[in-house]
């Protein structure tokens, strides 16, 4: 009987709606967008929010990042700059590092320098990473083939270098890179080795190296070149000239970074602390920065949680904002349909089957809207993602969600048109023209 009467009230709210068919459609659209907002508005923000999570967490949830940054400069008392500036990490540092520091697994110095690298007439602005070979160990770059840098070219300080992909494409074009001669300044590298690119977007999250900073100011590196530490250090030591105008700037820095990969995540905090304490032991100037992935993955996190629920807030009041135009629009049916109301009452129909076939009429709306608004909210992020190239993430929650609310809207600003409707006086509605 309930599944029969509930039939009977859905084909009549259907059959009500279908006679004003602009309108019903016109009030849907309000449902419609703001569901797809919500969806679409949600996807992009989860989409920004696991793009910079998976930056951060390439890093190394287990690392800590310890880089040299430049100090003021120091200064006389006639207002000169000082003739040689002496700053940043050291080789003391990692030895320090790797005896007074426990629950330490691996640590990585590494030296960058911005060079241009030469295979026959094509040329290129690289980064040289002078590193050791256990470096892959805290990096995510993968070997793709060839091998890496061994403990046998780090002794006997070899003119070997490992190049990423994006040297191999754009410097090696269509040759085989592996054997061939790079030239680096004044020295020719052999290349023994091709790993993955690190990602260019570090530098969003302010990860980016010194060098690496300098050089995108004035243009992006092509890609990393990969060479034994001891080479580095043997073949272009750790004093460079800065020239600003016309001044001449003397800089000696050892080390530009210094990874520590933890063995416990629970230690990696204790650890941050320990290196802090050590670096100002022994760095009288502000010439360091510990960068703490595990941390900035946390609040990576926690900047989502708010992201999205102020992305969710905004698109939410579309849908509320269509939720009163489907109370105005019920409410002037309700003024349209008085003589109805009055027969179907004289001929002994309740206040709650009123309620219930205005209702049913409502939920028509908002459900069939809150199906499109779906379609519509899944294809808007892959149109951002196909043409604006950024990435976007549909959840399954963000879709309940956005039906849940649509449904909730609707019974919402229903309610009270129906229970207007219901409590119309049968004797008037009847006299109703």
């Amino acid at each position: 009987m309930f599944v029969f009467r509930l039939k009977r009230t859905v084909k009549l709210g259907v059959k009500s709606l279908w006679m004003h068919r602009l309108r019903s459609t016109l009030t849907t659209l309000g449902i419609i967008f703001g569901v797809a907002s919500v969806i679409a508005m949600l996807a992009i923000g989860e989409g920004a929010s696991k793009d910079a999570q998976e930056q951060i967490a390439r890093l190394g949830s287990r690392n800590v990042i310890i880089k040299t940054i430049k100090p003021p400069e120091e200064q006389d008392a006639s207002g000169e700059s000082s003739s040689m500036l002496d700053y940043g990490l050291t080789y003391s540092d990692a030895e320090r590092f790797r005896n007074g520091i426990p629950d330490v697994e691996v640590i990585v110095p590494i030296r960058r320098l911005t060079e241009q690298a030469w295979y026959r007439n094509r040329k290129a602005s690289v980064e040289i990473v002078g590193t050791v070979p256990w470096h892959p160990d805290t990096s995510p770059i993968k070997l793709k083939m060839g091998r890496f840098l061994s403990s046998t070219d780090m002794h006997y300080k070899q003119s070997i270098c490992v190049v990423d992909e994006r040297v191999v494409r754009e410097l090696f074009a269509f040759d085989d890179p592996l054997g061939q001669d790079v030239k680096i300044a004044s020295d020719y590298y052999r290349v023994v080795g091709i790993v993955s690119a690190q990602t260019s977007k570090s530098g969003e999250n302010g990860l980016t190296s010194g060098a690496s900073a300098q050089q995108g100011q004035s243009g992006a590196n092509l890609g990393n070149i990969y060479v034994p530490l001891t080479t580095v250090k043997d073949r272009f030591g750790e004093i460079s000239l800065q020239f600003s105008g016309t001044s001449r700037n003397i800089e000696k820095v050892e080390l530009q970074e210094i990874i520590v990969k933890v063995g416990q995540m629970e230690n990696v905090l204790p650890v941050r602390d320990i290196l802090g304490t050590l670096l100002g032991r022994f760095h009288k100037k502000p010439d360091y920065q510990v960068i703490v992935p595990l941390e900035l993955l946390k609040q990576a996190e926690r900047t989502k949680l708010i992201f999205s629920i102020v992305l969710g807030s905004i698109a939410a009041i579309s849908l509320v904002v269509g939720g009163i135009g489907i109370m105005n629009i019920m409410l002037a049916t309700v003024s349209e349909r008085t003589r109805e109301i009055g027969i179907r009452r004289a001929l002994g129909a309740k206040k709650n089957d009123i309620i219930i076939q205005f209702l049913s009429e409502t939920l028509i709306l908002t459900l069939a809207g809150g199906v499109l608004g779906i379609i519509l909210g899944s294809l808007i992020p892959f149109l951002v993602t196909y043409f604006g190239k950024m990435p976007t993430v549909i959840t399954t929650s963000s879709l309940i969600l956005s039906f849940g609310i649509s449904a909730a809207v609707g019974i919402t600003f229903g309610l009270y048109p129906a229970y207007r409707a219901a409590n119309m006086d049968p004797i008037e509605s009847l006299r109703h023209e």
